[in-house]
């Protein structure tokens, strides 16, 4: 379990640091209901984080591990790095040109608090980032043996070890001292 939490916490950590949800939270400092609006973001927020993670925890079931990475697998993250470069390449070169404000931050100004829960819930699972650290997450966290070593102290005394039961005294303070 120690080695899932090692693999989980600096994704985790990097989802934290992204700066994506900062501006429609401080726009969300801005409207009328601040406070309900803003709690509406937070939860949405996680909700899509949660249902990514959880969508590739289970998914980590139906994956084969194996020992080398299939040739279709490294073209694929090829394939898959020529077309992030190519889009962010796109996109640098369409940000000199004036745009408008996008229309989901016009609609920021008069937002329900249930309005500011679904747009965390899209804004954290279409975000391409945040869903393939959360997928990274799930995948680590379902394919990591979560088990416990089968010893400890149940109620009543009872240890399970392998799935046999032996009964165990009790610990007396006179014991314990």
């Amino acid at each position: 379990m120690g080695a899932a939490i090692g693999e989980v916490v600096p994704l985790a950590l990097a989802i934290a640091a992204s700066p994506f949800p900062i501006i429609p939270a401080i726009l969300f400092l801005f409207t009328p209901r601040a406070r309900a609006t803003s709690i509406g973001f937070l939860i949405g927020w996680m909700i899509g984080i949660i249902t990514v993670t959880v969508a590739f925890a289970a998914l980590a079931s139906v994956i084969d591990p194996s020992d080398e990475t299939p040739t279709w697998a490294s073209w694929a993250r090829i394939g898959l790095g020529v077309l992030l470069v190519v889009l962010g390449v796109r996109q640098w070169r369409q940000k000199s040109e004036k745009s408008a404000t996008p229309a989901w931050m016009q609609s920021i100004e008069d937002a329900t608090p249930g309005q500011a829960l679904r747009l965390g819930m899209l804004l954290s699972a279409a975000n391409p980032k945040i869903v393939l650290l959360a997928a990274a997450s799930g995948l680590a966290i379902g394919s990591a043996d979560l088990t416990t070593a089968g010893v400890g102290r149940c109620r009543r005394g009872v240890h399970r070890c392998r799935g046999q039961h032996r009964r165990t005294p009790a610990a007396t303070p006179r014991d314990l001292g």
